[in-house]
C-alpha cells in the first residue's frame, strides 16, 4: 500500500512519519497493496491537532477526519478508527473491492471510541472542489455513507442533472432534484 503524508501548518518530522507508517501498513489487512492513502496532518492555530485520511479505490472513497488538542497521535488513531469501522460497516456493499481475507476475524485493530465535538457558530472556514462523475442514486448513497455525511451532491446518471442526496432527522433519505 502506498501511503503518501502532507503536513499543512507543521513540519512532519520522521517520528511521526514512522508512527504514520507503522499504523496504516495494518489498513493492509483490508486493502488491496496496490492501493494509494492519503494522510494529510493539519495543525491549526488554537494548537488543535487534525488527522485526515482519504482512500480513493475504484470509483469509492473512504475518508476519515479527527481533531485532538495538542495531540497529533491521538488523532492518527482516531482517524483509523473510524476509517476501520466504515470498511466494516460496508463490507457487503463493497464487496470484492476490499481483500478477500479482510474479514477473517471480527476484532478491530483500532477499537477507540470516538468522540463526537460540538460545532459552534455558522461560518464558512473551508471550501473544497470535488470531481463531479455521473451515478445513480444507490451508488450516491453508498458514496454519502462512506464518507460520513449527512448529503451528497452529484450528477444523476439517468437525468443528467445535479441532485443533493441527504439525511433526514427521522433517519431516512431525501433527494433534492431540480425542477426543469
Amino acid at each position: 500500500m502506498k501511503t503518501i503524508i502532507t503536513g499543512k501548518n507543521m513540519t512532519v518530522s520522521a517520528g511521526v512519519t514512522d508512527r504514520v507508517m507503522k499504523k496504516t501498513s495494518k489498513m493492509e489487512r483490508y486493502l488491496h497493496a496496490d492501493t494509494e492513502m492519503l494522510v494529510r496532518l493539519t495543525r491549526e492555530k488554537n494548537n488543535r491537532r487534525t488527522c485526515e485520511i482519504t482512500v480513493p479505490f475504484d470509483g469509492v472513497l473512504l475518508r476519515a477526519e479527527a481533531s485532538s488538542d495538542d495531540n497529533l497521535y491521538v488523532s492518527i488513531d482516531q482517524a483509523l478508527a473510524k476509517l476501520e469501522k466504515q470498511i466494516h460497516k460496508h463490507r457487503t456493499k463493497l464487496g470484492k473491492r476490499v481483500r478477500e481475507d479482510a474479514f477473517q476475524s471480527a476484532d478491530f485493530e483500532y477499537t477507540e471510541e470516538i468522540a463526537v465535538s460540538d460545532t459552534e457558530g455558522r461560518q464558512i472556514v473551508r471550501n473544497k472542489t470535488f470531481p463531479v462523475r455521473p451515478m445513480s442514486v444507490d451508488d450516491a448513497v453508498l458514496q454519502m455513507e462512506l464518507l460520513g455525511h449527512s448529503f451528497f451532491a452529484f450528477v444523476n446518471a439517468d437525468t443528467d442533472v445535479i441532485n443533493v442526496l441527504y439525511l433526514r432527522k427521522d433517519g431516512n433519505l431525501g433527494l433534492l432534484e431540480p425542477e426543469t
